[in-house]
């Protein structure tokens, strides 16, 4: 790798899937002042609302992650139109 080109910040960080609670280690500039316990060592965290082990697309399962109703709001108003 070339030395020089990656900002200050680039570091080890720990990405964390609140819906099931699956976390992995990456590299990233992510600011957070989050940190938990990976693997014997302390790292920052972020946390994301979906990552490929709870995304249906990746899963198999025909499982809706609904946070904010959307999709209860576009099935109404679907039904609407198709009568």
């Amino acid at each position: 790798m070339k030395q020089g080109i990656h900002p200050e910040n680039y570091r080890p960080v720990v990405f964390k899937d609140m819906s099931n609670g699956d976390m992995f280690l990456s590299r990233s500039t992510c600011k957070t002042n989050d940190t938990v316990e990976f693997e014997g060592e302390t790292y920052p965290v972020v946390k994301l609302e979906i990552s490929n082990t709870s995304h249906p697309f990746y899963t198999g399962k025909n499982k809706l992650v609904d946070t904010a109703g959307r999709v209860d709001k576009f099935m109404s108003r679907y039904a609407k139109t198709k009568k």
